[in-house]
This record gives structure tokens, C-alpha cells and sequence, in this order.
């Protein structure tokens, strides 16, 4: 578990320099840029691995279509519960029947849909857990609910800032995008060593960021932004395999070793640290740059935001206990405990969520407690993952 501790105190330091670097730089958007650029890149690495490893088989279209439906329960409880909080509980009287005050807090509960799949594949893989049953179905459950979070915050958008042609592209090359892992799933014969996964995840987060930059200078209201997330799984699934004489996919050539297992290690070292520092610093979220007024002007009752941490990260954690009550056939209660744990992450989505909360606006104490209740989910990742490895401890793998 050394390795996950060393994840741990990478996070920390992270988000301990979040609050920190805003204060050297001059809140420096080039820096935050630049940091989120190298958050992307290292995601990308992550994720084209994720793809290259993850295959399924064609015939089963059923069962995948049941992990989806299950991944999307465990992504809308966190979201509903977490939403129906911040409105029931936290905002104004009279808040429930105020259609804005829906709208904006659905926004900002959307942080508590997605596993983040970079630090959970990261983290389990550290604790020698890749060749489980719940590793493979935590990869498979991960990638869904952000694929679903992803679309989720397609229609959200839309009650903010109303139908959007840009909005439909979006959509259209994610569907693009998952048909062609599909079609091409493992067909595609490209290098796969890490100089070129490396070249690969610079080329992705190059072209997102010019297609947003292109179409924000045609329309700077609703540029199209596609997350690096699902290119870079797509493209790890479409590499080729290498295959032994009988066809099936011999694992032993890809799995990391000598400086292929270092450059990923160092890579989801560096990827755990920038995920901390991309936290927003805590006065941007009271006062969000352009923002209509300032929510909660006065003074932080740090008590009162506290308990509503603790409350909203019980509730964003008890709505990814969903799986626990599926995959009866093929694991034990303890085993799926686990898998439900290891759902609890959160990070470069989520974080992602609240960016985009903040640019339209919405600030004050909802926004805070959200970000401070994923920056402690974030801490007590490595947590997360001893109650994992000590559920399935004696358990098949």
C-alpha cells in the first residue's frame, strides 16, 4: 500500500497548493491554464491505457447495456440527493418552488455523479488489485458513469443557457466517438509504447482545446468542448492487441514492466498532484468571476459549512451503494461492498463540473460546501481503498 499512500500525500499537496499558488502568481489564468493542460494530458495517458486493457465481448450486448443502466443509477442518486440537499436545506426559504434555484443547484450537484475513473484506476492498480473481478468491473462502471455524467451535463446546459447547435455537435461526436470503439475495438495496428501514448495524449488535449478556442471565436457564449476523457479511452480501444496463434488476446506482451511500468507510475503520480491543484481556490468559489450578485457576502460560519460537508458527502457516498444490490450471480455481498467503496472517488469530472458551475455564475455556499466536499473524497481516497482490499481480503479474485 506504499504507493497509494504516496497517491494520497500527492493529492493533499495538491490541494494544499491550490489554495496556495493563486496567491504567487498573481491568480495567473495562464498558470491555471497550463495546469489544466497537464491535468488533461495526464488523464489522456491514464485513459488510453484504460481503453487498451478494457475489451468486451460483442455477443453480451445485453449484459453491457445492464452495467450502463447500472452505472447511470449510481451517477443520479449522488446527483439527486446531493441537489434536493442544497436546495431543501441549504438555500433561501421558498427555494423549492423557485424553478432558478433548481436549475443552478442541479448544476452544481451534478459534482457528485462521477467516479473519477483516473484516480480509482490509479489507486486500485497500486493496491495490486488490477487482475480482480472488481477491477474489471469497476473499469467498466467508472468509465460509464462518466460517459453518462458527460451527457447529463448536456441538458443541464441547455436550461442555462437555452438550445444550442454546439450543444447538438457534442453530442453527435460522442455517439461518433463510442461507435468507433465499437466497430474498430482492437483493429487498429499503432505503437503502444509510452513515447507514443505520450505524443497520442498531447495530440488529443491539442485538439480539443483548438476546436474550443475555434468555435469560441464564432460563438464565445457556447463554444464546443469535448472532455478528453472518452477520446483518449476510445483510441486506447481501438489499438490492436497483440494475439496469441488461437486469436485470444495474449496479456503478458502489454502488461507494464521495467520503464513502462515506471513512466505510468510517475504519470499517475503527476496526474493525482495536478487533480489537487486544479481544486478552485475558495474565494473564486464565494464570488465567481462574473458572477450577476455575491451570494453569502458575510462571514463563513466554518462550523455550519462543515456539517454541511460531512452531510452532503455521506449522501454523495450512499447514492454509489447502488451496485451493492446487483451482480448477485457473480460475487459475494463483501465483494460488491467493495466495488460500491470503490466507486466513491472523486475528481477530474467532478472538479470539471464545478468549473463549469462557476463560469456561469453560480457561487456561494452550496458551491463551497461542494468543492470542499470533493476535495475530502479526494483526500480519503487511499482510505477508500484499504476498506476495498480488507473486504475482499480471502475473497475470489
Amino acid at each position: 500500500m506504499g504507493k497509494v499512500l504516496l497517491y494520497s500525500v500527492l493529492l493533499i499537496l495538491g490541494m494544499i497548493g491550490s489554495q496556495i499558488l493563486p496567491g504567487l502568481t498573481g491568480n495567473s489564468e495562464a498558470v491555471k491554464h497550463t495546469i489544466q493542460l497537464m491535468t488533461f494530458v495526464t488523464l489522456s495517458f491514464i485513459m488510453i491505457h484504460v481503453g487498451y486493457e478494457f475489451d468486451i465481448d460483442k455477443r453480451k450486448k445485453a449484459k453491457y447495456a445492464a452495467d450502463f443502466g447500472i452505472a447511470m443509477t449510481a451517477a443520479s442518486f449522488p446527483w439527486l440527493l446531493v441537489s434536493a440537499y442544497f436546495v431543501l436545506v441549504m438555500c433561501p426559504a421558498g427555494s423549492v418552488s423557485n424553478w432558478h434555484a433548481w436549475r443552478d443547484e442541479l448544476l452544481v450537484g451534478c459534482f457528485a455523479a462521477p467516479t473519477s475513473a483516473g484516480v480509482l484506476f490509479s489507486m486500485l492498480a497500486a493496491a495490486g488489485l488490477g487482475a480482480t473481478w472488481l477491477f474489471k468491473k469497476a473499469r467498466v462502471l467508472a468509465i460509464f458513469d462518466d460517459i453518462g455524467t458527460i451527457l447529463l451535463l448536456i441538458p443541464l446546459k441547455i436550461m442555462i443557457v437555452g438550445m444550442q447547435w454546439q450543444l447538438a455537435v457534442v453530442v453527435a461526436i460522442m455517439v461518433g466517438l463510442i461507435v468507433a470503439a465499437w466497430v474498430w475495438l482492437h483493429k487498429v495496428r499503432i505503437p503502444m509504447s509510452w513515447p507514443f501514448v505520450i505524443a497520442y495524449s498531447i495530440g488529443l488535449v491539442a485538439f480539443s482545446e483548438g476546436l474550443y478556442l475555434v468555435s469560441k471565436s464564432f460563438s464565445p457564449d457556447s463554444p464546443i468542448h469535448i472532455e478528453v476523457l472518452l477520446p483518449a479511452f476510445v483510441l486506447g480501444c481501438i489499438i490492436a492487441q497483440p494475439r496469441r496463434s488461437d486469436g485470444s488476446v495474449d496479456h503478458t506482451h502489454h502488461e507494464p514492466h521495467g520503464t513502462e511500468a515506471l513512466v505510468g507510475t510517475l504519470n499517475s503520480a503527476l496526474f493525482l498532484f495536478l487533480v489537487g491543484l486544479s481544486m478552485p481556490h475558495l474565494n473564486d468559489v464565494r464570488t465567481p468571476p462574473g458572477a450577476a450578485e455575491a451570494h453569502d457576502a458575510g462571514a463563513i460560519n466554518w462550523g455550519v459549512v462543515g456539517l454541511h460537508v460531512l452531510a452532503v458527502t455521506l449522501l454523495s457516498n450512499l447514492g454509489k451503494m447502488f451496485p451493492a444490490i446487483c451482480y448477485r450471480t457473480e460475487a459475494s455481498l463483501k465483494t460488491r461492498l467493495a466495488l460500491s467503496i470503490g466507486m466513491w472517488p472523486r475528481g477530474e469530472v467532478g472538479a470539471g463540473i464545478l468549473v463549469v458551475a462557476l463560469s456561469y455564475g453560480i457561487g456561494g455556499e452550496t458551491v463551497l460546501v461542494a468543492v470542499i466536499s470533493l476535495a475530502l473524497n479526494l483526500v480519503l481516497t487511499g482510505v477508500f481503498i484499504m476498506m476495498v482490499k480488507g473486504l475482499i481480503r480471502g475473497e475470489p479474485a
